[in-house]
């Protein structure tokens, strides 16, 4: 049995999910996980193996009844590649105020959806209903919300985070961040130390923690193969400025985790 979605419309009804959507979650929710993901990393929709979005949001909030972290971890990178792929990139065009706007817009609701599917999987989130429901409208939605706050945003045409106009790292940031990786600590497996190491990234500055969310996800800078997502095409940005962006981050992170030891 579907499980059934909880949200209601302001009529007081249910949010219900198209019957061909519904049908296909019941075949595929009785295939072994290997084979459901297979069939999910497929990425043309022409292929009659193709498996909607809305399906892929059912079995990834499922998941979190399963204690399967390594399903969900694979169905949670396929989905939000799809994401990325959906949302206009951010090509620089001489540093035009519309290129950095494009870029802002598409951080905004790729992170905005990342938020949303990360509360859902602490507890049950009926926004994301809508995901199961309309896939293309529901993230339709979350780029108009980004649009106006894009545009309504009054330091939009400054460049983002860079504090040197060469974009090169000052030597104080580069040996604040070194060889230091903060998901390869000793006390990584500690649940007090994940907990101080997520708040840090939350209070970082939002490109850096995206970066740091999507290396945390497994998603490479930058690659040679031309299908592969990389956190450069997904920000719009070229592999230096991501791993400037990186560094930034270790170094404030480092500080972040160090001050919280001495207490």
């Amino acid at each position: 049995m579907v499980t059934p979605l909880r949200k209601r419309r302001v009529t007081g009804e249910l949010y219900a999910r198209d019957p061909t959507i519904e049908a296909l979650i019941a075949e595929l929710a009785v295939m072994p996980r290997d084979a459901l993901i297979a069939r999910a990393a497929i990425t043309k929709r022409a292929d009659p193996g193709y498996i909607p979005s809305e399906c892929l949001v059912y079995f990834l909030r499922a998941s979190r009844h399963d204690n399967n972290e390594a399903g969900f971890e694979r169905l949670y990178r396929i989905l939000t590649e799809r994401v990325l792929r959906s949302l206009p990139r951010a090509e620089s065009v001489d540093g035009e105020t519309e290129s950095l706007t494009r870029g802002v817009i598409r951080d905004k609701v790729f992170g905005r959806f990342v938020e949303l599917l990360s509360a859902d999987r602490a507890g049950y989130v009926d926004k994301v209903d809508y995901f199961e429901v309309r896939f293309d409208g529901a993230l339709a939605s979350l780029r108009r919300d980004a649009q106006e706050q894009a545009w309504r945003d009054e330091n939009r045409s400054q460049p983002l985070e860079f504090d040197e106009e060469s974009g090169e790292l000052s030597p104080e940031v580069e040996a604040a961040a070194g060889v230091y990786d903060p998901f390869a600590a000793s006390d990584f497996d500690d649940p007090a130390y994940r907990l101080r190491l997520d708040a840090a990234i939350e209070a970082l500055p939002t490109e850096q923690s995206r970066i740091i969310h999507m290396l945390r996800q497994g998603f490479p800078i930058d690659s040679k193969e031309p299908d592969v997502m990389t956190i450069a095409k997904a920000l719009g940005r070229s592999e230096k400025t991501v791993r400037t962006y990186r560094d930034k981050a270790f170094a404030a992170l480092r500080a972040a985790m160090a001050d919280g030891d001495e207490r």
